[in-house]
């Protein structure tokens, strides 16, 4: 995409499975800040959007729908010009396999809901296209190529884009080894119409790869009297 390096700003939530991204490990230089608190991401992107740079955090379906699930939903609504990448197993498995937001209800393999969790599962791209996101696809993370693709695409919307990643979790989940069969690309053009994207997300089965939603409206972008210098954004968010 041709970005200069110090226009890019990353926020990864801590976890190793976050931070394998098409098969890699995204380094400390890369990301060049240090792992933030999780529930903070999304607020401290937001801050940086004082500096003019584009904005991309990851994270997983613990942290993102759970802990951090109250400013996802707003920076859906507010339609802040950043990039959330979502790796969503259904389980948290850098704790030892507990169910996540996003486990079904029937899943009895935790110790700690051996009857199954009880509750509907959260999903995601309905979430987001819900809370007002601008920008909703989904990927599977055994095609990295196209992964990639779907990220190069988000971060250069104009508008919070959501890049849901099925990332099957083959420690605590074996069962979604079937995934790579099940996974299947969108056969209609993205839409910018959140009323046919809701037709279609409420239609598919969960597993359809690619662009769900483009909508082109305005993002959110706060004014400032004068550039703010990034130390001065940072000391906002020291604990």
């Amino acid at each position: 995409m041709a970005l200069p390096q110090d226009h890019a700003r990353a926020v990864q939530r801590l976890g190793r499975h976050a931070a394998e991204l098409a098969g890699r490990k995204l380094t400390a230089a890369e990301l060049e800040e240090p792992h933030r608190n999780i529930a903070l991401g999304s607020l401290y992107l937001a801050g940086l959007l004082r500096l003019g740079r584009r904005r991309h955090q990851a994270g997983g379906d613990g942290d993102g729908y759970s802990i951090g699930g109250n400013h996802f939903l707003h920076a859906c609504r507010r339609n802040v010009d950043l990039t959330y990448i979502v790796m969503d197993n259904h389980v948290y498995g850098m704790t030892k396999g507990q169910a996540s937001p996003t486990t079904g209800e029937d899943w009895t393999h935790s110790k700690l809901t051996p009857e199954g969790t009880g509750v509907t599962a959260i999903q995601p791209v309905e979430l987001a296209l819900a809370c007002g996101a601008s920008f909703i696809a989904r990927g599977y993370a055994g095609d990295p190529n196209g992964v990639a693709r779907l990220i190069a695409e988000g971060i250069c919307h104009p508008g919070f884009a959501v890049i849901h990643i099925l990332s099957p979790c083959v420690t605590y989940r074996a069962d979604q080894k079937s995934w790579k069969t099940l996974v299947h690309a969108a056969t209609e053009a993205p839409t910018s119409d959140a009323r046919e994207a809701a037709r279609r997300i409420l239609d598919d089965d969960g597993f359809t790869t690619g662009v769900l939603l483009a909508d082109r409206r305005r993002p959110f972008r706060p004014t400032t009297g004068r550039p703010v210098p990034l130390s001065e954004i940072e000391k906002e968010f020291r604990v």
